[in-house]
């Protein structure tokens, strides 16, 4: 008779290894909340969040992706008390260890439409960038352009389940370090080149960069957010479920792209953008919700 033994540790292991880090996340979410009012993150639109935590939201990456992957969920459970669960890029199925039990104990699945419709019947507040890894390696001319290419499975998962869509405009990552290579130009090519020979995805490009000076510590920038009104995403009648999909994805596009334009206008206007100390009391602040 097989011994389980072995297996059912394993899995009680990595269950108490999630649980530890799931309190490691809350607790850095707490003190989280004493420091957000020095670095004063810029978020307008919290109060267009549904209540009921049954929305998707779509945002942009950013070359730091690191920033709207921990604002974005943070500010929408400070508001409204859920925890978002975020779709990763299939490619992150691969990833083992740590990384990966990071990504579980922060909500976060692979983005199937299986796996998606699965949150979608339990109601719960899904955070979706379609422009994946391929918008986090953008190049100078790049930044904050989203580069969905052709891709439309979340609207028309959305509009399956009629899902509400919030779109999550993020500024302020594309600036932490400064970018001085593009997808297209001769940096580029050699990487194509280069994956092209290793096997590895040909539509990643690892930029050349900086950040102070000509290191690579990232340079201090305010975070710029903003939440949309809700997008209804019922399909009218006598309109083709296709005509609809698109219809979805071009109004969440709009969206995003419009908030991206204003909230890079109010950054270069904000005294604060580089969060230097004695700008603060300088700082542009959303209007009052």
């Amino acid at each position: 008779m097989p011994d389980n033994t072995g297996g059912t540790a394993s899995s009680l292991e990595k269950g108490g290894r999630i649980e530890q880090l799931e309190r490691w996340i809350l607790e850095l979410a707490r003190k989280w909340e004493y420091v957000r009012p020095i670095y004063k993150p810029y978020v307008e639109g919290l109060e267009n969040l549904p209540a009921d935590g049954r929305f998707l939201l779509v945002g942009n990456h950013t070359a730091t992706a690191s920033t709207e992957i921990l604002l974005v969920p943070y500010e929408v459970h400070r508001q409204i008390g859920h925890k978002v669960r975020p779709l990763t890029d299939r490619h992150f199925g691969r990833i083992k260890g740590l990384h990966a039990d990071v990504l579980e104990a922060a909500g976060a699945i692979i983005g199937t439409p299986d796996g998606t419709r699965e949150l979608m019947r339990a109601n719960e507040p899904i955070l979706v960038f379609p422009g994946g890894a391929r918008e986090i390696s953008k190049g100078k001319d790049e930044l904050y352009t989203l580069l969905w290419g052709d891709r439309a499975g979340f609207a028309r998962l959305a509009v399956e389940n009629n899902y509400p869509i919030v779109t999550a405009a993020v500024v302020g990552g594309d600036d932490v370090y400064k970018i001085l290579t593009t997808r297209h130009g001769w940096w580029g090519r050699l990487n194509k080149a280069v994956a092209s020979l290793t096997g590895a995805r040909q539509d990643m490009t690892i930029q050349l960069m900086r950040g102070i000076g000509p290191t690579l510590l990232p340079r201090p920038q305010r975070l710029y957010a903003r939440f949309s009104e809700p997008i209804d995403t019922t399909k009218p009648q006598g309109v083709s479920s296709e005509d609809w999909v698109a219809k979805v994805r071009e109004m969440a596009k709009s969206s995003l792209e419009a908030d991206l334009a204003d909230l890079q206008r109010i950054r270069s206007t904000d005294p604060f953008r580089h969060l230097t100390p004695w700008a603060w009391r300088s700082a542009v602040m959303p209007p009052a919700g």
